[in-house]
Formats: structure tokens, C-alpha cells, sequence
């Protein structure tokens, strides 16, 4: 017997509770499979390209875990310890840039700075804190890292989990595909091919666009001299996933480091300012459009709605799904607008039809 539609809503709302309980209980746990699922999810286009070609699928998927490896130990070998010494010295650094700030505006407004003043007695602790704490705060976040993504787990289980996934994902999904319920799989099918396009458009053209502008930002600011361009070039380029705030909280990183670097030397902030412009001029008008496109349909606010309220409830386990799970929200959410404008609540057909039938 066929569930009725009330039935069908509450099964599959018992679902999506169950859903949310496991992805919060399990935590950490789940984590490298939602990493690995990220990556095969990620290079399944390039193992279908290169079955096209007429490799199979076992060595389409060992050919491109061949290169992943050497692009990640090469980018190991070759950045991470620069990565390291720049985060250290900027640590190091920042006690003398707030002494230098605050007598930069000490000298500037004299009646603002006045000995007891909250200005004056907000630097200065905000100065302590930093070189007191500085050390402390890079081993905290080393160490909560350390626990919640473990070394050994990014090693050996991620990659291996997402081998095997990218080998069977194309049986995986039409094993899914066969469990579908009959009667819903054509919409279901749909919903699926929306969702796909929608994650397709952001989460590969997004992370495409960032990996270009962090390499850009990295490159330029180490270009020019600036100290910490790579940290500053890799802080902005990881949040411009999010619209806006990378070029927001790199270009202010980035542009305050140069007033204190090359304060009298306008030329240098100017070419710091004007690699922000260059990188947000490319991004909008190039980048964005033939990458992620316009039809993504997750809006800023969206987004940043979705990354603040699933990393504070499941930690950083929901901030990666936050971006999966707001696409597919947004998807259902249009789908039943659609519906919604196509019935008799939006269209009035029953109530005009009774009104014609008084008449």
C-alpha cells in the first residue's frame, strides 16, 4: 500500500533528524570519510575524463593519486616550513607592530592617548596579551588541530578512503540510484542533478578560485617584499570561499603589515593596495563568472548564515558540510517555490473557479 504524503513527510523528516544527530554524535569520528568523499567527489570528473580516453577505471584513479601525492609532498616540502617560519615571526612581530601603532597614534591625537585613557589602556593590554600569549595561542591552535584532525588520520586514512570511494563512485551511485523509492526517483533524480550541478559550480569553481587567488596574493606580496606575504597570501586566498571576506581580511592584513613595513616608502603600499584591486578586479570579472558561474544560487549571506550556524553546533565538521548542506537546502527551497507558484495557493484557480460558479 502506498505511504500517504503526510506518512512520506514524516519518514523522510525522521530521516534528516537522524542525519543531524549521527553527524553530531560521531564528530571527529566521520571526519576523514567527509574529507575523503570530499576529494573523490572533487576528482570524479577528472577519473570520468580520463575513462573517456580509454583508461580503465583502477588506473585512472592510481594515475591521479600519483600525481596528488607528489603535488602535496612537493607543496610539503617546499612551503610548509616557510609557512611555519612566517606565521612564527609574525607572532614574534606582533608586539612591536601594536607599540608601533599605538605610538603612531599617540603622536597623532595626543588627547585620545592620555595617560588612563580607555584608548591608551586598551592597546596596552591588547599589546600584553599578544606577547605574552603569542606562543601560546600558535601551540593552542596546534594542538586542538592535532585533536581534532590527527595527523596519522590525514596520512594514511583520508587518502585511502578517498581512493576506494573515486574507484567504486560511479557504483556507488547507481547502487543509490536502485534504492531510490519508485515512485519519487524521476524527481528525486532531479533534485540530485540540481544539487550536483549547484555543488559542481561552487565547491570545485570556488575552491579553484581560491587556490589561483591565494597563489596570486602568496606571490605578489613576496614580490614586492612584504613581510609575511606568503601567510597574509594564504589567509586571503582559504577566505575567499566565503564572498567578500577574503579580500576583506587579507587586503586589511595585508595593506596594515605595509603602513608599518614601508610607512614613508609610499610607492610599496600603493603596489600592496593595488594587488588587492588586481586580484578582486580578476576574480569578479574573470575568475567568478567562467568558474563558479551564475546559477550557483547560494547567496553570501546564505553561505556565511550556514558556515557561522553549523560550525557552532557540530564544530568543524559542520563547517565542512556547511557548504554541501546549504546547497542542498537551497535547492529544495527553489523546487518547492516552483511547486508552490504552479498550485492553487499561489494561482487561486479554486477560489476563482467557486467565484465563477457563483456567478
Amino acid at each position: 500500500m502506498a505511504l500517504s504524503a503526510r506518512q512520506q513527510v514524516l519518514y523522510w523528516s525522521l530521516a534528516a533528524v537522524v542525519f543531524l544527530l549521527l553527524l553530531w554524535a560521531l564528530g571527529a569520528v566521520i571526519m576523514p570519510f567527509l574529507v575523503g568523499g570530499a576529494i573523490a567527489y572533487f576528482l570524479d570528473p577528472v577519473a570520468d575524463r580520463l575513462e573517456r580516453m580509454g583508461f580503465s577505471r583502477a588506473l585512472a584513479t592510481t594515475i591521479i593519486f600519483i600525481f596528488l601525492i607528489l603535488i602535496v609532498a612537493t607543496m610539503t616540502l617546499a612551503i610548509v616550513p616557510l609557512l611555519i617560519d612566517q606565521l612564527t615571526g609574525l607572532i614574534e612581530a606582533a608586539p612591536g607592530i601594536f607599540d608601533n601603532l599605538r605610538t603612531f597614534l599617540t603622536e597623532r591625537f595626543p588627547e585620545a592617548f592620555d595617560e588612563g585613557s580607555p584608548v591608551q589602556t586598551s592597546l596596552a593590554s591588547i599589546g600584553e596579551t599578544i606577547e605574552s600569549r603569542g606562543g601560546e595561542l600558535v601551540q593552542t591552535v596546534l594542538s586542538s588541530a592535532a585533536s581534532v584532525v590527527n595527523v596519522l588520520v590525514f596520512i594514511v586514512v583520508v587518502p585511502v578512503v578517498a581512493f576506494y570511494l573515486l574507484l567504486d563512485w560511479d557504483r556507488m551511485i547507481a547502487r543509490i540510484d536502485e534504492l531510490l523509492p519508485r515512485d519519487h526517483a524521476p524527481t528525486i533524480r532531479m533534485l540530485a542533478r540540481r544539487i550536483d550541478r549547484t555543488l559542481a559550480s561552487f565547491v570545485r569553481g570556488q575552491g579553484t578560485v581560491c587556490l589561483i587567488l591565494g597563489t596570486f596574493y602568496a606571490v605578489a606580496l613576496m614580490a614586492v617584499g612584504l613581510n609575511f606575504g606568503l601567510i597574509v597570501g594564504l589567509i586571503a586566498g582559504l577566505l575567499t570561499f566565503i564572498p567578500y571576506v577574503g579580500a576583506l581580511v587579507g587586503g586589511v592584513l595585508a595593506i596594515g603589515l605595509a603602513l608599518f613595513q614601508f610607512w614613508g616608502e609610499w610607492w610599496w603600499i600603493v603596489g600592496v593596495v593595488a594587488i588587492f584591486m588586481f586580484g578582486q578586479a580578476v576574480e569578479g570579472n574573470i575568475l567568478t563568472p567562467k568558474l563558479v558561474g551564475s546559477s550557483v544560487g547560494l547567496h553570501p549571506v546564505w553561505l556565511i548564515f550556514a558556515l557561522s550556524a553549523f560550525g557552532t553546533v557540530f564544530g568543524f565538521v559542520g563547517m565542512l558540510v556547511a557548504v554541501p548542506v546549504a546547497a542542498v537546502i537551497g535547492v529544495l527551497v527553489r523546487y518547492a517555490v516552483d511547486r508552490y507558484r504552479e498550485g492553487p495557493l499561489y494561482r487561486g484557480t479554486v477560489a476563482r473557479r467557486s467565484v465563477d460558479d457563483d456567478l
